[in-house]
């Protein structure tokens, strides 16, 4: 099979970490093509979705961040021509990302099965997607408005708050009644009210782990990634400096997982990553959801693989469908 991954920069993947890597490694194994292209290679010519594309090869020492792969020369190829594209770019979530998911939407109406779907990715805001699951979430405000936001945080004395568009823990603040610095932190999260924001009730069993249940087409993988916060610090993401253990599933967990995964599949998101504190749902990732290495290091139990189980499963279902 002919795949492609739309990624980051080659050079700034860390080997020793990165599911794409993880999975392009897998997908080599099983003597499948990869070809790599970056979120400026795709366009549209004479009315085809096309991507300047790379082939790519692994060295014979792949663990080597930077040097671990070789390319091709680059063509131009349409997508219609690969059985399927990954759509592995980070955020940020901008409006160059937003145009890539309505080429990749128009490819996939020219025969391309592409993972995840560009509508879903496009319709489900990593934090916002929550509330469509209120069931399983601490309390939540949604404003730009910093009074509704005082008044939250008088009701709950202590929250998280959060714009809508980072990544990492970027720009999380954990904030308590009696801090003298609401003013500002406000102020620059909004953007003076121009801005909106998701504020959360804290929830105190982020000190035993922020935890990563990753969804393979819509079942839970068993083990999840919690990220335990270093030492005076409130978010577990590795990107701060937490570290990460896994662990089995939870009952709660498995109850979140049985009840998102089926209905996320659905939507056309194969590989998600679902964030759980507590006992509470807090982010739904699918733009580029990690954690795959870091569970099949500790656990024995290949990920990679699962997900690359689910993806030759979902092309041979597009064959039998087309």
């Amino acid at each position: 099979m002919k795949l492609a991954f739309i990624i980051d920069q080659l050079d700034s993947i860390k080997t020793s970490k990165d599911s794409s890597f993880a999975m392009i490694c897998e997908a080599i194994a099983r003597n499948h093509q990869i070809h790599v292209l970056y979120q400026h290679d795709l366009a549209l010519m004479n009315n085809t979705v096309m991507g300047f594309c790379r082939a790519l090869t692994l060295t014979d020492t792949p663990h080597q961040d930077g040097h671990w792969y070789h390319t091709g020369d680059t063509s131009a190829m349409p997508l219609y021509e690969f059985d399927a594209i990954l759509m592995r770019k980070d955020p940020p979530f901008d409006m160059e990302y937003v145009y890539s998911t309505y080429l990749l939407e128009l490819a996939e109406t020219q025969g391309t099965l592409v993972i995840n779907s560009p509508r879903g990715i496009r319709d489900h805001n990593e934090k916002l997607a929550i509330t469509q699951f209120p069931q399983f979430i601490a309390p939540t405000l949604v404003t730009s408005q910093a009074h509704l936001i005082r008044e939250f945080l008088s009701n709950h004395q202590d929250i998280i708050l959060k714009p809508l568009d980072g990544m990492g823990g970027a720009s999380v603040f954990r904030v308590h009644s009696a801090d003298h610095n609401i003013n500002v932190i406000l102020e620059t999260l909004t953007h003076y009210g121009t801005r909106t924001i998701m504020a959360q009730r804290y929830i105190p069993e982020i000190a035993q782990g922020d935890k990563r249940i990753l969804l393979i087409a819509g079942k839970a993988v068993p083990y999840a990634l919690a990220r335990v916060p270093k030492p005076g610090e409130t978010r577990g993401n590795l990107a701060a400096g937490g570290t990460g253990t896994t662990q089995l599933l939870s009952a709660r967990d498995e109850e979140i997982a049985a009840s998102l995964g089926p209905e996320l599949a659905e939507r056309g998101l194969m590989l998600v990553g679902l964030d759980v504190i507590g006992d509470y749902l807090t982010e739904i990732n699918v733009t580029s959801p990690t954690g795959m290495q870091e569970i099949t290091k500790q656990t024995g139990f290949n990920v990679a693989g699962m997900m690359l189980d689910a993806i030759e499963t979902g092309i041979k279902n597009a064959r039998s469908n087309s």
